[in-house]
């Protein structure tokens, strides 16, 4: 059952970042930056997949992701729940389960054998499909999944996520130009924001992450 009352999106976003913090799913390193999968570097990284092995905080965090849909989209905004291979298929079931609806999940790509088939669990023609993930950075990984889901003869016009980086000013209108909006509970300037309250890093770091945050690009061109 989802509880009747929330705090407003800015107090969940603060208090999501915090959660994040706690678990040690956010990690700051200026020297040496991380590689990301995209070869480019950055001082930031963050793997929401923890959160599976924190119950309580795993169990806050879906209250507020399932409430933050129902504000944005509506309390009968869809039919079914799917999850992105991997990381978006134990939060998918978990928000399937407070919104009381079938959950689903796409593959990255068709497994290659069998009924080949990108989508498992049952999705059907006319479905409005929520698309759950952990993160996205630019939104690009999401568009592939909403194209599996609407091959399927369902609709997919919404994605939520838990954390959103939100320094890529092209993300938002990238998703909506496909017909995509997305929801989130925090950004890196929440963590961002928490991590300075709590000193939780040294000044030095914290002033790298917030200059990367600023302008990714100019800080790559300074740290090479």
């Amino acid at each position: 059952m989802i509880p009747s009352s929330f705090p407003p999106k800015e107090e969940i976003a603060r208090l999501a970042a915090g959660m994040l913090l706690d678990i040690k799913a956010v990690h700051f390193s200026a020297d040496p930056p991380y590689t990301y999968a995209s070869g480019l570097k950055g001082p930031t990284y963050i793997d929401c997949r923890k959160l599976i092995s924190f119950p309580r905080i795993r169990s806050v965090l879906m209250d507020f992701l399932t409430v933050t849909v129902m504000r944005d989209a509506g309390l009968e905004a869809f039919d079914n729940i799917a999850g992105g291979e991997t990381a978006g298929i134990p939060f998918a079931a978990l928000v399937a389960e407070r919104m009381a609806l079938p959950m689903t999940y796409v593959r990255k790509k068709p497994k290659g054998y069998g009924r080949n088939a990108r989508i498992e669990g049952a999705m059907t023609e006319g479905q409005r499909v929520l698309l759950v993930e952990d993160l996205t950075t630019d939104g690009g990984s999401k568009l592939s999944f909403v194209d599996a889901i609407r091959d399927t003869g369902a609709t997919c016009g919404h994605t939520a996520v838990i954390f959103y980086y939100g320094i890529f000013a092209d993300t938002i209108p990238r998703l909506r130009e496909h017909g995509v909006e997305l929801s989130w509970l925090c950004t890196w300037w929440d963590v961002l924001a928490v991590a300075k309250e709590r000193e939780a890093f040294d000044a030095h770091t914290l002033s790298e992450v917030e200059a990367f945050l600023t302008d990714p690009a100019a800080w790559r061109v300074a740290n090479p």
